[in-house]
């Protein structure tokens, strides 16, 4: 087995490969590389999120059998063109749930309790002990859109800490488990409507972008279950392009929104003029979610695990393009 690995990985999975026997071609190519062919010869190819695996990609590499994304989106990866060429794509989808789950909840504690304002002025010189009264996360309705592994972690905890969860999600499969605690809604207006916090935990589709827009922040109540003025909060940890950030900007400006908090964005890096970057309500992470130790290695071994398994048996249980088969 030839298996090339383009955008690094965690050293154990690296050793698994080649206790497995695999040739490891461990080396980030340019794009127009990649369309030449430069990977032609190998068997297998693993990324994460930089390296673009489009059609001209694939067609160059005849000889590939199977693509593993290490972590959950495939959106750099052209699934047809992979599935025209019998290429089978394999994912990890459960490796960076923890991490995420924990950095949602960070965003929400933080957003509520004005950390990053407070650090600011910190470093300013400026003592705001008494502006920077924030409210608990207790008491108050969170809503979860899309309600996926990550959601239902989210869930988990947000109920733990006292947070009364709801939860949109018009493609859940048969079968789901739904907490006993989390109230499900069948329209996303009713879910703004209705929570003081939001949180998005959904794919990036035509249908979903910028789907937390200035019409849906006015809809939000701003005072939470407890009766507490807490003001509207917004976190994304899923997909950039999910909040229209103009939008957005505006709400913080104007007060709709108290908070907003994004890990991911529409353009990354993140230009240093954005305007969200002028609000000191907003909180921003570099698109950190799967960023821990524990969920690097998971994600490594998992995709490696994957990836064997396939090239030897034709497939496994995260094969996302299942048309192949």
């Amino acid at each position: 087995m030839r298996i090339a690995i383009t955008d690094g990985l965690h050293p154990d999975a690296l050793d698994l490969l080649r206790s497995a026997g695999a040739t490891l071609l461990v080396e980030h190519h340019d794009p127009e590389a990649l369309a030449s062919g430069a990977l032609d010869g190998v068997d297998a190819i693993i990324v994460r999120s930089a390296t673009k695996l489009t059609s001209d990609v694939i067609h160059a590499t005849p000889t590939l059998r199977v693509i593993g994304r290490a972590g959950v989106g495939v959106d750099n990866i052209d699934l047809s063109a992979a599935t025209l060429a019998n290429v089978r794509v394999v994912n990890a989808p459960g490796a960076s749930t923890r991490s995420v789950v924990e950095l949602t909840i960070g965003h929400l504690i933080a957003s509520a309790r004005l950390v990053a304002p407070s650090d600011r002025a910190l470093r300013d010189g400026r003592w705001m002990k008494k502006q920077a009264t924030g409210s608990e996360i207790a008491g108050k309705r969170l809503g979860l859109v899309g309600y996926g592994r990550i959601a239902r972690g989210v869930a988990q905890a947000a109920t733990a800490l006292g947070m009364e969860v709801h939860a949109y999600d018009p493609y859940l499969p048969q079968g789901v488990d739904i907490a006993p605690a989390v109230r499900l809604h069948t329209d996303l207006d009713s879910l703004f409507s209705t929570c003081t916090h939001i949180s998005l935990h959904c794919n990036l589709t035509e249908e979903s972008r910028h789907l937390a827009n200035a019409a849906r922040f006015a809809l939000m109540p701003g005072v939470g279950a407890d009766g507490v003025a807490c003001g509207n909060h917004v976190v994304n940890c899923a997909r950039g392009g999910l909040v229209s950030e103009e939008d957005a900007a505006a709400a913080l400006e104007s007060g709709v929104l108290a908070s907003l908090a994004l890990d991911v964005f529409e353009h990354e890096p993140l230009a240093a003029d954005h305007p969200l970057l002028s609000h000191d309500r907003f909180l921003g992470t570099p698109h950190i979610g799967a960023s821990t130790l524990e969920a690097q290695r998971r994600v490594g071994l998992d995709i490696v695990d994957a990836v064997l398994r396939t090239l030897e048996t034709g497939t496994c249980p995260t094969v996302v393009n299942r048309d192949v088969l």
